[in-house]
């Protein structure tokens, strides 16, 4: 008998332990359509998922439920007609979030303060989901700001609070790690798309569930925590990935470091203790077998907050749990290695009620890691931006400090890494914003003339036939909020009118220079020099609260004004679905509402960067959203740079993170039967597109789910439009990992044809 019982103990534990966990998988097929290249069943207690993935290869994954967790019980991969291979067995989903609290900036204050506004706890309510100098886990006498107050040296006070309230306390922190008590599941058909959905998720403030996603034609596996919370001004971070991983199937995570280098860690030596930190070139990191490869990346644009330097703090992460075990995803830092900016990292919004989608993504592949990187970096075109036919790219709002540091080399011919740098991503026009605390900003006249002056030969000497480095601002001065001024050719001018000095003069030494001292002075100066302006981070930072608070002024009723720029992770929010859809599209749209048959040009978004210095390394595509001009060529330094500007005034580009483009848009017909047609092309599958319209009150929109299309595709999308009684009209593409695209709005009371 004690042999027998000895036996059956044996070949108990001998068992899967998964199969000892309970009950059948009780899972909800409801929501679920069958579609060719994407299926759902239950099959042994188990839920099968099989999707086709791209260059014809086969997908596989099976989920269950063990004590509450969902777990992927294998992963499987293979190429056209071939074995399947295992990439992972027994996977259990690891999430950590780390919480803090949201704060109203100083920087925000001021200029409602300047203006008149009074900060009262309503506003404070209004603005305090934008804050962009705010380090919700950066405590006053944390280790941080101790060193801080040691790199200023002995005796330096500690700097100033940035935010608003008490000063912050450690209680304020929370770090938790996901646990889950579920015991069913669900699936749902979403066209192109397959969503498996587990409930039970807890995790420090949050609750919700966790869901995997799949998407016919991509090689892609979707995992989110989708999960909301009660509590007020919560912001909050999060690390993601997988563990359970085999060393033996998966031997080695590989990567390429900030220099290029192919870098490696094999599995089978000590185990560590925490998350190992990557810095990852293009936040991937693989883990490769024999038999094929799994990459871990971020969404490229949604899981970075708005910094003042595109750094890479290591996004993707890998740990050896035991000889032959480890789990491998994505994380944030938590603060900035600069100690410059160690008091401006704003994390994830969460307003109560939301649901906060955190998101990371797998690519399984039967090839070996690099060709798996190099898969995984054709959804970003490479971390650049695609050539288009018939357009310039351009971005603009960089504080390089580059002529102090041209000078400083001893030669204007000297190459600086910023400009390289940008080169590589694809771009044509760099507009620079000097004099931003650098030089002699406020200086009246001569010394402020001669520091333009080296400005526009810096600018001049580091342009190429293809690469225009454009001498231009962020004055902030007088107008309201902060703003970028374009010229068509270098301009002398200064930010102070002296008494008794004239509005412009000729210089024996620079020729026409101005001197401005209020609104109308500026005004005068653009219309004079042909040159154009736009607010920088709309409604936050030294903008908050503009253009709002000057709708109605001359300046901005006028078309030397622009509108708004697209800076989008300044209030980042994983529930949205676009990208700055408040501070940003709320206001042009806003606008053009209000302006609505006044005779002005519409009010546009414009791409735009506000960043300091950079190199080569740093990782700079997830913060480069990028406007494509229609030009033909790109103006050289010594010409006319006046086609750039036409271009940005008819409105004849569209913006874009990168991942979707928009060549050709039109509004056809006339009368109230109109087209919207639009020529797409796209990399991750296509989540919806919209036609956003205006009436001179409210605003409107049509959205079109498009998740049937699969990836990296292309289509002609001709939408009817009925003009009855509306003003305005444009057009914006969204993609599943959160990226967009989106053209300038057009009047809808011309009788012509508008194209491009």
């Amino acid at each position: 008998m004690k042999l027998r019982r000895l036996l059956w103990c044996s070949l108990i534990a001998a068992l899967p332990a998964w199969r000892l966990a309970g009950a059948p998988l009780a899972c909800d097929l409801s929501a679920y359509k069958p579609t060719a290249g994407m299926a759902a069943a239950i099959e042994q207690d188990l839920l099968l998922v099989s999707w086709t993935g791209q260059g014809g290869s086969e997908l596989r994954a099976r989920y269950a439920i063990d004590r509450g967790q969902p777990i992927v019980r294998d992963l499987r991969v293979r190429k056209p007609g071939g074995p399947w291979a295992t990439l992972g067995e027994n996977l259990a989903p690891e999430y950590r979030v780390t919480t803090g609290v949201r704060r109203m900036s100083e920087q925000q204050a001021q200029p409602l303060r300047d203006a008149g506004v009074q900060i009262t706890p309503d506003v404070i309510e209004k603005n305090r989901w934008y804050a962009f100098w705010d380090a919700p886990l950066v405590l006053p006498d944390g280790p941080e700001m101790r060193a801080v107050i040691a790199q200023r040296g002995r005796g330096a006070n500690p700097p100033a609070p940035r935010v608003l309230g008490p000063p912050r306390s450690a209680d304020e922190i929370g770090r938790a790690e996901a646990t889950f008590s579920g015991s069913s599941c669900s699936v749902k058909s979403d066209g192109g798309a397959l969503e498996v959905n587990f409930t039970g998720l807890s995790m420090g403030p949050f609750t919700g569930g966790l869901r995997f996603t799949a998407y016919r034609g991509a090689s892609l596996l979707r995992m989110d925590a989708v999960a909301s919370t009660r509590q007020p001004w919560v912001a909050y971070k999060y690390d993601a990935g997988l563990k359970g991983f085999s060393g033996a199937t998966l031997p080695r995570v590989t990567w390429r470091d900030t220099g290029g280098h192919v870098q490696a860690y094999r599995f089978g030596g000590p185990t560590n203790d925490t998350i190992v930190p990557v810095k990852a070139a293009s936040r991937v990191l693989v883990a490769e077998g024999s038999a094929g490869s799994l990459a871990a990346f971020p969404p490229p644009h949604t899981f970075f907050f708005t910094r003042e330097v595109d750094t890479n703090l290591g996004y993707v992460w890998y740990r050896g749990d035991a000889a032959q075990r480890f789990a491998f995803g994505i994380r944030q830092a938590d603060r900035e290695e600069n100690l410059q900016y160690v008091e401006n990292f704003a994390l994830f919004n969460a307003p109560p009620g939301t649901w906060q989608r955190m998101g990371v993504y797998f690519y399984a592949s039967p090839d070996a890691a690099e060709p798996t990187r190099q898969a995984v970096l054709a959804f970003t075109h490479g971390d650049a931006f695609k050539p288009v036919a018939g357009y310039k790219t351009m971005v603009n709002h960089f504080h390089l400090r580059f002529t102090e540091r041209v000078r400083a080399s001893g030669s204007f011919d000297t190459p600086l890494p910023d400009l390289a740098a940008m080169k590589a991503l694809g771009l044509n026009i760099v507009g620079l914003s000097d004099f931003h605390g650098d030089m002699h900003p406020n200086d009246p006249g001569p010394i402020r003339f001669k520091d333009q002056k080296d400005y526009a030969e810096a600018s001049r000497r580091a342009s190429d036939a293809d690469f225009l480095v454009t001498p231009w601002e962020e004055p902030s001065a007088y107008f309201g909020g902060h703003y970028n001024v374009m010229f068509p050719k270098n301009v002398y001018w200064s930010k102070v009118r002296q008494a008794q000095q004239p509005f412009v003069e000729t210089d024996p030494q620079f020729g026409k220079a101005y001197h401005t001292g209020s609104t109308d002075d500026v005004q005068r100066m653009l219309d004079a020099e042909g040159g154009y302006w736009y607010h920088a981070h709309p409604r936050t930072k030294g903008t908050t609260g503009y253009p709002d608070l000057i709708f109605d002024k001359p300046w901005t009723m006028n078309d030397r004004y622009l509108g708004v720029a697209f800076k989008p992770g300044m209030g980042m929010d994983l529930s949205e679905l676009r990208l700055c859809e408040w501070r940003c599209f709320d206001a042009a749209d806003t606008m053009n509402n209000m302006y609505a048959g006044s005779g002005l040009a519409p009010k546009y978004v414009i791409a735009d960067i506000d960043t300091y210095q950079k190199g080569p390394e740093d990782d700079l595509y997830p913060n480069f959203p990028v406007n494509y001009i229609r030009l033909e060529k790109t103006p050289g330094p010594d010409e006319d740079w006046s086609p750039v500007l036409a271009a940005l005034r008819r409105g004849d580009f569209f913006v874009t993170t990168g991942e979707i483009l928009i060549p050709r848009y039109a509004v056809e017909g006339t009368g109230a039967r109109r087209t919207i047609a639009a020529d797409v092309e796209w990399t991750f599958p296509l989540s919806f597109v919209e036609v956003v319209w205006g009436d001179g009150r409210t605003i409107g929109r049509e959205v079109i789910p498009v998740m049937d299309l699969g990836p990296f595709g292309a289509k002609h999308f001709a939408i009817p439009f009925d003009a009855t009684r509306k003003a305005w009209v444009r057009f914006a593409v969204w993609d599943t990992a959160g990226n967009g695209a989106f053209v300038q709005p057009v009047w809808l009371t011309q009788t012509t044809t508008s194209s491009r």
